[in-house]
């Protein structure tokens, strides 16, 4: 079934916003032709550049998970190597599960983890690096989550009430909009 859409998104893309480094862009959406629909970004004319993306997320839960993690003691193995390796395909694999994203060719991947005991927290650093025509923010934001996935599901047979939070971008470099960094 096909959808037809003539109706236009409800973005005000005129707002800019109030981080350093985040503006609109020509003030347009670029995965969005003028008439509302999706569209992939035409990246033919661009030039390889270098490129580089981290991203960050966090896990937080209780502390006995915590402390089983630590201690290798939960019963499906290695919660993170399981995700780090997990990570990693994950940045492989973003043009399956982001439908605009470009397949690309990727250089390296580094998926770091910060295990936090006085927070029972471990913060997940993904880096992601490329030569190519388009940025690899998307690869290192589904890396992460993908890692955080992985935490969650080796682990919620003894910690359901875990937490995924604040994915997000700290910083890319390479392209056009040169470096960016967010914290």
């Amino acid at each position: 079934m096909r959808t037809k859409s003539t109706r236009a998104l409800p973005i005000d893309i005129e707002k800019q916003s109030e981080r350093p480094g985040l503006t609109a862009v020509g003030k347009k959406l670029t995965h969005v032709d003028s008439a509302g629909r999706p569209r992939m970004v035409d990246i033919t004319g661009k030039a390889d550049t270098a490129r580089v993306a981290v991203a960050k997320g966090l896990v937080r839960m209780q502390p006995a998970t915590f402390k089983l993690i630590q201690a290798g003691g939960i019963s499906k193995g290695d919660v993170l190597t399981v995700a780090q390796l997990a990570g990693i395909m994950g940045a492989k694999r973003t043009p399956d599960l982001i439908p605009l994203c470009h397949p690309i060719l990727i250089d390296g991947v580094t998926i770091d983890f910060k295990p936090d005991e006085k927070q029972n927290t471990v913060e997940i650093t993904a880096t992601v690096e490329c030569t190519g025509k388009t940025g690899v923010e998307m690869e290192a934001l589904t890396a992460v989550s993908v890692a955080a996935l992985t935490i969650y599901d080796m682990c919620k047979a003894v910690d359901r009430g875990m937490k995924i939070e604040n994915i997000r971008l700290v910083k890319k470099s390479g392209g056009k909009s040169g470096t960016i960094e967010l914290e």
